[in-house]
């Protein structure tokens, strides 16, 4: 009889900037994944022309935990596809950048104190990142295991009865989720899990900030957007005039905007031309993004669309086994090796049987909410000075690309590109 596991990821963002920090060098490694990962996963789900979200630190860290359990090919397979050092300590890594993202709102408490004075943004960052384990009653588990997903990620188990009671395990994963995330993940699961499921590895993130300096509401205005495919909408066009960091590129620009604290960025990458959306995200790459938190300050005039996007759920088994991560999946048949987990048996074995990601993201004058859960189903089987220069203006009236950065890391907390910023738009 076969038995499913699911491992379950879910991180919810809002972003805020302005003091910068310095990334510690175990973040770096996490960072290193998550960029390298997302820009392969990116590739491979960029099709069309639809809006596109997602979480690159989201997928990574729930496949981080998986990783955590695998061995043999199955183990190396997997450092190849999530760029992690198979020598390296991806735990202690990963639990750095949580403990600095974590750190965010602390460090930004201050600024906000100060900035309510001057009326300026007066909240600080606010994040919660939650890791719990929701675990079949009964079923052999490593002890290891449990205590290293503990020690990293603080994750704490919750006995469920998938066996005889699949809905309320999953109404319960799905609540759990839901009250992380602030409800903007509703309903990860879809459907009931099979009552073989063993386990499922949660992991919820929620960050919510302001801008450091906020738009004003009242020169917002509907204005031109050009529309991938052809045509134009009026959509709500934000506008300010304020030092940030911009940098030209070939056939695109960059431009970064602070969130409350300066441990955050929104980035956006503007095509120089309507229709070369499709270039720009062929030239992505973690140098790249790397790249965007060292950039110079020039005075620039923005004008930046506000846009609600809350993509389907994406199932993602297929584009990961596309870019080598076969083992783990149990192809072929037999080969999958998670006996770090539970004690692999010829006639029962942990294999991934798929991964759901999905995400929210809104962007207005206050600043950027976003969340994203990811699940990652197992199941086991039988088988210089000068006179300053005018500003800059960048009007950000077509397709873009768009990335929520942890400044002092680089790490990629999502990545997307927005085709049409109208509410509910796909």
């Amino acid at each position: 009889m076969n038995s499913l596991v699911r491992f379950l990821q879910a991180a919810l963002a809002v972003g805020w900037l302005f003091v910068f920090g310095q990334a510690q060098a175990g973040e770096l490694e996490a960072a290193k994944s998550i960029n390298q990962f997302g820009i392969d996963l990116y590739g491979k789900i960029a099709h069309g022309d639809n809006n596109l979200c997602i979480s690159p630190y989201s997928i990574d860290s729930a496949l981080a935990m998986a990783f955590d359990g695998a061995t043999g090919e199955t183990r190396s397979e997997m450092s190849r596809v999530l760029h992690l050092d198979p020598a390296g300590d991806p735990n202690k890594s990963f639990a750095a950048l949580q403990k600095s993202l974590e750190a965010l709102g602390r460090q930004t408490a201050e600024i906000a104190a100060a900035a309510k004075e001057r009326g300026g943004p007066s909240e600080p960052i606010t994040i919660a990142v939650a890791n719990r384990l929701f675990v079949q009653a009964g079923y052999q588990f490593r002890e290891k295991f449990f205590t290293e997903i503990k020690v990293a990620f603080g994750a704490e188990p919750e006995v469920l009865n998938f066996k005889k009671e699949p809905v309320a395990a999953t109404e319960r994963i799905n609540q759990w989720v839901a009250e992380q995330t602030r409800k903007r993940i509703q309903n990860l699961i879809p459907s009931p899990l099979a009552t073989s499921t063993r386990l499922v590895l949660t992991n919820a993130l929620y960050l919510k900030a302001p801008w450091a300096s906020e738009f004003t509401s009242q020169l917002t205005k509907p204005e031109p957007f050009h529309l991938a495919g052809g045509g134009r909408a009026e959509v709500p066009t934000m506008q300010k005039r304020e030092s940030l960091r911009y940098a030209k590129r070939d056939g695109f620009s960059i431009v970064a905007l602070p969130y409350s604290g300066g441990d955050l960025q929104f980035v956006v990458l503007l095509p120089d031309e309507v229709d070369r959306l499709a270039g720009v995200e062929k030239k992505l790459s973690a140098e790249l993004l790397a790249s965007c938190t060292k950039l110079e300050s020039t005075d620039v005039v923005l004008y930046l669309p506000k846009f609600n996007l809350q993509p389907p759920t994406l199932p993602l088994g297929r584009e990961l086994q596309s870019l080598g991560m076969q083992s783990a999946f149990d192809i072929p048949m037999g080969s999958a090796n998670f006996d770090r987990i539970a004690p692999r048996r010829p006639d029962d074995y942990l294999a991934i049987s798929e991964v759901f990601h999905k995400t929210f993201i809104e962007v207005d004058e206050h600043g950027t909410e976003a969340a994203a859960a990811t699940a990652v189903a197992m199941m086991a089987t039988s088988a210089l000075g000068s006179p300053p220069p005018p500003p800059v203006e960048v009007r950000v009236d077509r397709p873009f690309l768009y990335a929520i950065q942890h400044v002092p890391s680089g790490a990629c907390l999502f990545l997307g590109r927005v085709t049409d910023p109208r509410a509910g738009a796909r």
